[in-house]
Formats: structure tokens, C-alpha cells, sequence
């Protein structure tokens, strides 16, 4: 997508590539690079530097006959398939979604969610925002990752359309606002529970579990 502005940081990426990130934010990031080309290739020398790195370092001896064993396997195993786009949802979302629409439920003022994985710490949700509706104003503490699927939303720092990804950590308080027009639905992960200046928003986190 051309029109992508905002992109994964490196130090996100570098983490991703070596495995190092909670299971929320690889799958933003997951998508995010299914749709990015310019992020693509980071992720891809990345891996090539990583795999660099491992023939640079000291192995340990191996029998022949191991070593020959552990080759055929790997030249029989088939890398497996990318998984297939479904509408607006890349294919790490829509594996995530197993490939059936999402179940929306409401969370209050218009906006809906389908929570994809949660466990009692970080999360990642689909939201479904009507245009021109805001998001109840928050901080964070912790990380959190927004990717815009479909429409757009803006923010204190800036504009947000389809492909981008918005990177908020503890010092970004926001409203985030859904750009008139057609409903912005959200791809957000989370590492910790967000923080709510108001206190319908707060009474309703547990239920919410956001």
C-alpha cells in the first residue's frame, strides 16, 4: 500500500524478527507487514542479518549421520502457506478470525469490538468505530499498537488511514476521533490495561476487559 505513513518501528521489528514480542503485537505487526512493502523489507534484512550472525558463530560438532538426517527433514517440510486475505482483514487477522466475520458486541457509544486474544494482561481486539465518533479519551500503561483496516481516525499526533499503525506508549494521553465517512474498524494491541480520565469508561473496563 502507497499510501502508508505510519510504520513499525525498527527496534519493534528487530524484536519481532527474533521472536521477542507478546503474542498481541506480532499479530499487528503480522498484518501490518502483509500490507507494507517498505516494512517487508526491513523485517526481510533483519532476518538476513540474524542469519548472518548464526553462521558467524561457533557450532558444536555433529555426527555426519545427524547432520544428513536434519537436512532431509528440512528439505521435506514445506514452508507453509501464507494465510489467504479475507475483505479488509490481512491474513494473519483473518486466521485470528478463522476466516469467518467477526462477532461484534458493543462497548458503548456506538463502538464495537471483537476481542481476538486476551489474557488478563495484554490483548488484541478488532474495533469498530462509526465515523466521525471518538473513543473515550485515555493514557497507557504500557504499549499499544492501533492498524487502521478500513477508514481512518486522528488523534493529537496526526492521522491515521488504512495500513498505518500508530505506536502510543505511557506519556501519549488521546482522544482518538473516526474520520467521517465510512465506520473505522481497528486492529489494537495491548500490554497492559488502558488508563480513563472519565468515569463511565473506567466503570465499564472490567466488563470491557480493556
Amino acid at each position: 500500500m502507497d499510501q502508508i505513513a505510519h510504520h513499525i518501528p525498527d527496534t519493534m521489528l528487530r524484536a519481532y524478527a527474533a521472536g521477542q514480542l507478546p503474542r498481541p503485537f506480532e499479530l499487528v505487526i503480522a498484518a501490518h507487514v502483509s500490507l507494507c512493502d517498505d516494512c517487508r523489507a526491513r523485517l526481510e534484512a533483519e532476518d538476513t542479518l540474524a542469519g548472518t550472525l548464526l553462521e558467524g558463530a561457533a557450532t558444536p560438532a555433529v555426527s555426519d549421520d545427524l547432520l544428513a538426517r536434519m537436512l532431509l527433514r528440512l528439505d521435506e517440510a514445506a514452508p507453509p502457506a501464507a494465510p489467504a486475505r479475507m475483505g479488509i482483514y490481512p491474513g494473519p487477522v483473518a486466521e485470528a478470525l478463522n476466516h469467518q466475520p467477526p462477532r461484534w458486541r458493543a462497548a458503548g457509544g456506538g463502538v464495537r469490538q471483537k476481542i481476538l486474544f486476551e489474557d488478563g494482561k495484554g490483548s488484541v481486539r478488532l474495533l469498530w468505530i462509526p465515523g466521525g465518533m471518538a473513543v473515550p479519551d485515555h493514557g497507557h500503561n504500557g504499549l499499544e499498537l492501533t492498524m487502521v483496516l478500513q477508514g481512518a481516525f486522528h488523534d493529537e499526533t496526526g492521522q491515521f488511514r488504512t495500513g498505518d499503525v500508530e505506536v502510543a506508549d505511557e506519556s501519549l494521553e488521546h482522544t482518538p476521533i473516526a474520520d467521517e465517512g465510512v465506520p473505522c474498524i481497528c486492529l489494537a494491541a495491548t500490554d497492559a490495561r488502558l488508563r480513563f480520565r472519565s468515569l463511565l469508561p473506567r466503570l465499564a473496563q472490567p466488563f470491557l476487559r480493556i
